[in-house]
């Protein structure tokens, strides 16, 4: 056996973990990231389950679907004729493969470029600063690190009633890898992945039944906002059933059979293919030797303190494997963070303004307090709404469905929320997220001047909203 040693040694090379190690190159330290992805075709790359099968191949996706939407439904209202339109799902598939296989290669200069080394294998905590390897082949080595950094993310929650087989009842990954269009699809779960492949299928022809087990669409919303997503997804023709819990999924010669009951009431429901994705848990399986000193909360998270260090000296955990939101950009700050710190400088994450994006269309987009919590922890606040019915911008692009609405304090003004429905909402929330993480005031946001004409308008029109001074809508 043998063994090298560096300053830090990050576990994982996803999203929360390829950044740790770059940024802590960039600091002068000696850095190695050890990484286990292992795609279907048995090849490995960095980038975890974001790149290789999340964020990138969904966005893909729902891209090509969206254009092929628009142009069937869309295109007319422009004058514009395309005639028959056909799907090419292979085409479409090597294009998102095209574009993975990209940014993978990408990680891989850039740890080049800043002199991360970067091992193939599965990373396991011994202690001491020790971290055994198991590359693909069964070959068993060690590293030692001053610092360890957990980076190894989630993995998707599988139901009991509904288990994987991997070609009829899949998980998120499986749903991205289609051959082709299934002609009745269900989907268990209205969140965030449940509603986005859903809308890649159903766009592309799909009918598509959503069953969500809670009687709330889109609970972590604000409710104003997801009311008003709920009713432009049903308008485009997903099927989304709530109170809906699934009792069993099971294969039949030519279908996938659904049970589930909604109030006292049982159902069945008959779909090609059946899409599971009600969450994701944190991976930790054989990450941790007995006795390293690194606790697990009782959902399996790793417990760590605000700035990510675990319980144990010189252990570090970021990312979907730790409290808080399972998003890429969190778990990248995260990491970042925790490079700095181990290189004595100074930071932090604000996790107060922490953007949540879901990527369909239109786009739901926000940062900070819904009202409901400004409700539930008595701040007296204000409400500024404006539809993008009344932006100029929005009108020429035919995507006019939803809203901006903005939550300011009613004592000193300052930017509790900001909460988007409508055209590249994940864009325009940027401008909340820097907003909030200067403390801005509403009237702040009133007073900076946003180019016309434009979908930013929006926002600026909600903020005088918030005190009556809309100029393109009528107070309230």
């Amino acid at each position: 056996m043998t063994e090298q040693s560096y300053d830090v040694a990050v576990i994982g090379g996803g999203p929360a973990g390829y950044p740790a190690a770059i940024r802590a190159a960039q600091n002068g330290l000696r850095v190695v990231c050890v990484d286990e992805w292992c795609n279907p075709d048995g090849s490995r790359a960095f980038g975890g389950t974001c790149l290789n099968a999340g964020c990138i191949p969904s966005k893909a996706l729902l891209e090509s679907s969206e254009l092929y939407h628009r142009a069937a439904s869309e295109f007319k209202f422009h004058g514009i004729g395309v005639g028959d339109l056909s799907v090419d799902i292979g085409k479409m598939q090597s294009r998102k493969e095209k574009i993975v296989k990209q940014l993978t290669r990408g990680i891989e200069a850039l740890f080049k470029s800043n002199s991360v080394t970067g091992v193939r294998g599965h990373g396991r905590l011994l202690g001491g600063g020790r971290v055994e390897v198991t590359d693909p082949d069964g070959n068993v080595s060690e590293l030692s690190a001053e610092h360890v950094v957990i980076a190894t993310g989630s993995t998707p929650v599988e139901l009991p009633v509904a288990p994987f087989d991997g070609e009829h009842i899949v998980d998120s990954w499986g749903a991205l890898e289609f051959d082709s269009v299934p002609e009745r699809l269900g989907v268990v779960g209205a969140g965030a992945v449940g509603l986005e492949l859903g809308s890649v299928w159903q766009r592309l022809g799909a009918k598509v039944v959503v069953l969500e087990a809670l009687e709330d669409f889109l609970c972590m919303a604000d409710e104003q906002i997801a009311k008003d997503a709920l009713r432009h997804f049903k308008r485009q023709g997903l099927d989304i059933r709530l109170g809906a819990n699934v009792q069993s999924a099971t294969v039949t010669d030519s279908a996938v059979e659904v049970k589930f009951r909604q109030g006292a009431e049982e159902q069945r429901l008959e779909v090609d293919k059946l899409i599971v994705c009600v969450g994701r848990r944190p991976f930790t399986a054989e990450l941790l030797a007995d006795g390293v000193g690194v606790e697990l909360d009782d959902r399996g998270f790793v417990q760590v303190d605000e700035q990510c260090r675990t319980t144990a000296p010189g252990v570090w955990a970021v990312g979907d494997v730790v409290r808080g939101p399972m998003l890429a950009h969190k778990g990248t700050e995260e990491g970042i963070m925790a490079a700095d710190l181990i290189a004595g400088k100074v930071a932090e994450v604000n996790y107060d303004a922490i953007p949540s994006v879901i990527y369909t269309a239109p786009e739901i987009a926000w940062v900070g307090k819904t009202e409901a919590e400004l409700k539930s922890n008595g701040i007296d606040y204000k409400v500024g709404t404006f539809p993008f019915a009344a932006n100029g911008r929005a009108k020429g692009m035919e995507q006019t469905a939803g809203l901006v609405k903005l939550l300011c304090a009613e004592e000193d003004d300052e930017l509790l929320g900001v909460h988007i429905v409508g055209p590249v909402a994940g864009e325009l929330i940027a401008e909340a997220v820097l907003a909030m993480e200067f403390c801005a005031s509403g009237e702040d946001l009133q007073r900076t001047i946003h180019a016309h004409p434009t979908l930013t308008e929006a926002i600026h029109e909600a903020s005088l909203a918030a005190d009556n001074r809309a100029i393109h809508a009528i107070n309230h």
